[in-house]
């Protein structure tokens, strides 16, 4: 296996990625656990650049780590909490959990061992936007053109909720 800077980039990008994942689990604060979100999503965002997938990279920033993003911390700033804290775990819980987690790592590591798809022609860096972009808005306009309605649909019915719930707040006042 040679070293290349492309190796030193995967690795390092997946090391965030995993890191940022990692953190999103363990921290207490809400805000902080989407900022590791943020980190995850970036990573994944690089790899994909590393693929040549750029369209790929360049939608993961903009849907996830944007849009995504800021949903979560709207959600999380009209919405009430209560600071209760949940009882902290035994350390023989922590342990099993972490060997479940070997374990798996383990089993999905033995799975793809010896995985072999075979070659596949590839051309790679040849207008993969321009592909994308030509069956999106001719084999698949139809389920395009319905995701854009339902996504309008969700975001009417996200206004009606919290304009219910404001005039309900108000009505207690």
């Amino acid at each position: 296996m040679t070293l290349s800077g492309e190796f030193f980039a995967f690795i390092s990008l997946a090391l965030v990625a995993v890191v940022g994942g990692v953190l999103l689990l363990n921290l207490t604060k809400v805000v902080h656990m989407v900022l590791a979100l943020v980190f995850t999503f970036v990573s994944i965002a690089g790899i994909f650049i590393l693929l040549s997938a750029e369209f790929l990279a360049a939608v993961q920033i903009l849907i996830y780590s944007g849009a995504i993003t800021i949903i979560m911390l709207f959600g999380i700033m009209l919405t009430r909490h209560d600071d209760t804290k949940e009882p902290k775990t035994g350390l023989l819980r922590k342990l099993l959990l972490f060997l479940g987690i070997l374990g798996f790592a383990f089993a999905f590591y033995i799975g793809i061992y010896n995985l072999d798809f075979g070659e596949v022609s590839t051309t790679l860096h040849e207008n993969n936007t321009e592909q994308i972009g030509i069956a999106l808005y001719s084999k698949y306009i139809i389920p395009f053109e319905l995701t854009s309605v339902l996504l309008l649909a969700a975001l009417v019915g996200a206004i009606v909720l919290s304009k219910n719930d404001q005039e309900k707040e108000a009505k207690k006042e």
